[in-house]
């Protein structure tokens, strides 16, 4: 997996155009800068069914004098094809999709959070005025044939170059795990993959590096006194070596139970903080929505399996207030995004029970 390329090394090179090739409908090359909120033409017509790819290369820096706070294309950059598309995210710095619909292809500079599938945003634009840096994209148009043979030829004569990395990209695709999906305003990403645990028992790796990424199953279950929520997981080692309750160090990985407000309480495994302490996240545009509990700390149970059950109803009146009705989606979240650290984890034997139902999820 390719990581957020950064401005003084880029992993591969990106033409000013793409080169007149058999297999190439048309293309396109713009420059984002990351000032400017969603969405910009690209004048690629596409229709239903046809495959393009995007390759993209560049930073966007989040805060003036907060040099470690950037990202790059496989968090930032999102297309769509207008009107009614829905909107899609790069998994790496280079990304193939085909059209849902007829229409024009359009790129944009995603922060904040999504309003929708389509991309309206549900955030003030102006989270955009403080963003400084840019991307540079590179389209094209492959029509309604698969792409990897005229990837390859690409490849061949230009070894370094993004058709190389998107080549390999296609051919190495990872399994998804069954029955989970990616939550929306965080997009998909290859971090997750269908695994096994020691016992044989189905289980979802998390590896990845400067990444982040949540994965959701849905359920429909009471929140009660009795209601529990246990599972199995194996870190690996932790994201951050520092307190996770700050901006600049929020690297974790954590399972999640949203409810049926909209709002999630998540368990994490922190480097210092103590066993039940709870904060709001220390993400402006996360902070009404999602709040954190440790459920283990320190380093001591690294590499090996530990498994944990909590007291749902509990932990949500102790950290979030009243609790509400039902829990409607488990998330399972890894983030390394903001020092660019290294995700390794897997999760096995998610249940919700309350002593008369249980709902297996993994």
């Amino acid at each position: 997996m390719m990581s957020t390329p950064t401005a003084d090394q880029a992993p591969f090179s990106l033409p000013v155009l793409a080169p007149r090739a058999p297999g190439i409908v048309a293309s396109a090359r713009l420059t984002l800068p990351a000032h400017c909120p969603p969405w910009q033409s690209t004048g690629i017509r596409l229709r239903a069914g046809d495959a393009y790819s995007v390759f993209a290369l560049g930073r966007v820096q989040w805060a003036v004098g907060a040099p470690s706070l950037h990202g790059g294309p496989r968090f930032h950059l999102w297309c769509r094809v207008q009107p009614g598309g829905r909107i899609r995210n790069l998994r790496a710095d280079t990304d193939t999709f085909v059209a849902d619909v007829d229409g024009e292809l359009e790129v944009g500079l995603y922060m904040g959070m999504w309003r929708d599938a389509h991309g309206s945003l549900a955030t003030d634009p102006a989270l955009y005025a403080r963003l400084q840096g840019q991307l540079e994209v590179l389209l094209i148009h492959w029509g309604a044939q698969a792409p990897v043979d005229a990837l390859a030829t690409l490849a061949a004569t230009l070894p370094d170059s993004c058709y190389a990395a998107e080549l390999q990209h296609l051919r190495a695709l990872p399994p998804e795990p069954a029955g989970w999906l990616p939550l929306l305003e965080t997009g998909e990403s290859h971090l997750f993959t269908p695994s096994r645990s020691d016992s044989g028992a189905a289980a979802i790796r998390i590896a990845g590096e400067d990444e982040q990424g949540i994965l959701c199953r849905p359920c429909d279950f009471p929140l009660t006194p009795a209601t529990r929520l246990s599972w199995a997981w194996r870190l690996h080692g932790l994201p951050s070596a520092v307190a996770e309750n700050s901006v600049r160090t929020h690297d974790y990985i954590s399972i999640a139970a949203e409810f049926d407000n909209g709002r999630d309480l998540t368990w994490f495994w922190s480097t210092c903080l103590a066993p039940d302490v709870h904060f709001d996240c220390p993400v402006k545009y996360w902070s009404a929505r999602e709040t954190h509990l440790v459920a283990r700390s320190g380093l001591a149970g690294l590499g090996t399996w530990q498994r944990e059950e909590r007291a749902v109803w509990r932990d949500v009146e102790h950290a979030m207030g009243p609790p509400p009705g039902r829990i409607v989606r488990i998330w399972l979240i890894a983030v390394a995004s903001f020092q660019h650290g290294r995700l390794h984890a897997e999760f096995s034997d998610i249940e919700i029970s309350d002593g008369a139902r249980r709902w297996r999820l993994l």
